[in-house]
C-alpha cells in the first residue's frame, strides 16, 4: 500500500528527472539565448545617492509613526476601551505628533545653520541626526550636537552620523 509520503516523493522525484532530461535535450540555441537574457537581467546596476538614503530612512520612520498612530487611534475609537486606556492612547499620541515637529524643527535648523540635509528620529530621550555628507567632520557632529542640544532645556542624548 502506497502512502502519501511515498506518494510525494514518487511525484517530485519524476518532476526532478523529467526536468534534468529537459535540460540535458534542449538545444545550444535554446540555451545561449537563455543564458543571455539571465545575463541582460545582471548588467542593470543602480545608483543610490546620499539623498535615496535619506528618503528611505525618513519613509521607513514615517510607516513607523503611522502604524503607531493608527494603533492609538484604534485604541481611542473602540468602545472596550477603558478611560485610562484612552488617557494614555490620546498622550501618546500627542507625544508622537510633537516629536513629529521637533524632528522637523531640527531638521530645518540644520539645513538653515549647515547647509545639509539630514534625516533626524527623537525618541525618548535620545536624538539621532544622519547627515548626507561624504565628509566625516567631527568638528561639524560637534556643531550639530552643541546647536540640537540649545533647543532643549534638558540633557538629550544625541548621536550624528554621517552618510556618504
Amino acid at each position: 500500500m502506497i502512502n502519501k509520503q511515498n506518494l510525494w516523493f514518487v511525484t517530485l522525484f519524476s518532476l526532478i528527472l523529467i526536468l534534468g532530461i529537459y535540460y540535458v535535450s534542449i538545444d545550444d540555441e535554446v540555451a545561449s539565448v537563455l543564458k543571455a537574457e539571465d545575463n541582460n537581467a545582471q548588467e542593470e546596476v543602480i545608483e543610490i545617492t546620499e539623498n535615496d538614503a535619506l528618503v528611505a530612512l525618513e519613509v521607513e520612520n514615517d510607516e513607523e509613526k503611522q502604524a503607531l498612530m493608527e494603533e492609538y487611534q484604534e485604541v481611542l475609537l473602540d468602545e472596550k476601551s477603558t478611560l485610562q486606556e484612552k488617557n494614555v492612547a490620546y498622550e501618546n499620541l500627542q507625544k508622537l505628533n510633537n516629536s513629529k515637529g521637533e524632528e522637523n524643527k531640527i531638521k530645518s535648523m540644520i539645513k538653515e545653520k549647515f547647509n545639509l540635509d539630514a534625516f533626524v528620529k527623537i525618541k525618548d530621550n535620545t536624538i539621532s541626526v544622519v547627515v548626507a555628507s561624504k565628509d566625516h567632520d567631527s568638528e561639524k557632529a560637534n556643531n550639530i550636537i552643541r546647536s540640537v542640544q540649545e533647543l532643549y532645556d534638558d540633557e538629550k542624548y544625541i548621536t550624528v552620523k554621517f552618510n556618504g
